[in-house]
């Protein structure tokens, strides 16, 4: 049982972290747009990379961010019916669905390696002049996202299994 909490603790560790980054992305995102919208309104200056970076920078929100939602319990689910689920089927439900997210995270990472794996190949970059290079790496935040989120998903499926405290108890 000890092993069981370590790991999920472990996970779940790595996982906040991982947020902290997305939060901290949020950030620098906002402080880019607005010093992109001074720049092209202010001073007529505008940079192509600039603009892209933006985009860029919402990949790791999403892809950190959903395994910190996961973490912190935040899910969608239909809660108008669930609420109303006993305890134990609540647990069945929790456990179930996070199975099913480690699965779908490992299988969505797998399929998108051949796809990185070709834009490393190729050297891709962005087509646009002055954009920014190195776009496999960006694509390989895809496979990561989703393995972090199926190490969540599983440890938020042992948490459930073995009857673990939550978060703050």
């Amino acid at each position: 049982m000890r092993a069981v909490a370590f790991f999920v603790h472990g996970v779940e560790a790595v996982v906040q972290l991982f947020g902290w980054i997305a939060a901290w992305t949020c950030v620098v995102l906002v402080g880019l747009v607005a010093g992109d919208v001074l720049m092209r309104y202010v001073f007529s200056i505008g940079a192509v990379w600039l603009q892209e970076l933006q985009w860029h920078l919402i990949s790791p929100i999403a892809l950190f961010g959903m395994s910190y939602l996961l973490l912190m319990g935040e899910q969608v689910r239909v809660d108008v019916f669930y609420e109303r689920f006993p305890a134990g089927l609540q647990r069945v439900i929790e456990v179930v669905g996070g199975l099913l997210l480690l699965v779908m995270g490992l299988y969505i990472a797998w399929l998108t390696l051949p796809w990185i794996d070709q834009s490393f190949a190729r050297g891709e970059a962005s087509p646009n002049p002055g954009g920014l290079p190195l776009r496999w790496l960006l694509k390989s935040l895809i496979p990561f996202g989703f393995v972090l989120l199926a190490l969540q998903g599983l440890a938020h499926a042992m948490r459930q299994a073995f009857a673990l405290p939550t978060r703050g108890e």
